[in-house]
């Protein structure tokens, strides 16, 4: 099942921990977070600045949370991330955060989906699909000139959507698998790992 949530309400951090819940149930495994994106371009920084901020949330706690502003994942840089996940996480549920684009009217909603999330495809790249659940923030308008939009996307629509997902995943973590319920199995990581 498919939700979502605009930025401008009140409750979507808590929409996104409960639809968290409901696409995650019944795995073994703490869910692993990969944030999609560049800090190059304003647009394309949702994932990176949604990674800084569940990092700085999730301090101190045993988490993994891939990408962020100091170590972002490009889109190109999917396809040896699927790899990496499935030998360094097997068995955990990955959740991929990345920008989008759609409609006008849709600009500002986060989706949140149970299928992997193909990075790229709203510049017409043909790359690898990465996740098993997804959470796409609509940032920009689809156009044949979508790169150019997602430079004129507004950084304060960025801002809040990140802050929104960050909250949401955040608590969903801490309410459903860092309360020692499961754990990732894995063995320890370089410095992307949060410590």
């Amino acid at each position: 099942m498919d939700y979502s949530f605009n930025l401008y309400n009140s409750l979507a951090a808590d929409g996104i921990c409960l639809s968290l819940k409901k696409n995650v149930a019944g795995s073994e495994f703490a869910p692993v977070v990969l944030c999609i994106g560049s800090d190059l371009s304003v647009g394309d920084s949702l994932g990176p600045v949604t990674g800084t901020k569940l990092k700085e949330k999730l301090a101190g706690l045993s988490c993994y949370v891939y990408g962020t502003l100091s170590k972002p994942i490009t889109a190109h840089e999917v396809k040896y991330m699927n790899e990496f996940l499935k030998l360094t996480h097997p068995g955990c549920p990955v959740i991929a955060v990345d920008a989008a684009v759609g409609l006008a009217g849709d600009i500002g909603l986060i989706k949140i989906a149970k299928r992997a999330i193909k990075p790229g495809s709203g510049a017409n790249k043909k790359l690898s699909k990465v996740g098993d659940i997804s959470i796409m923030g609509i940032v920009a308008e689809r156009s044949v000139f979508n790169y150019s939009l997602f430079s004129a996307t507004r950084l304060n629509i960025i801002y809040k959507m990140s802050e929104i997902i960050a909250e949401g995943i955040a608590n969903f973590l801490q309410a459903e698998w860092l309360r020692g319920q499961v754990s990732c199995g894995v063995a320890p990581l370089p410095s992307i790992l949060i410590t």
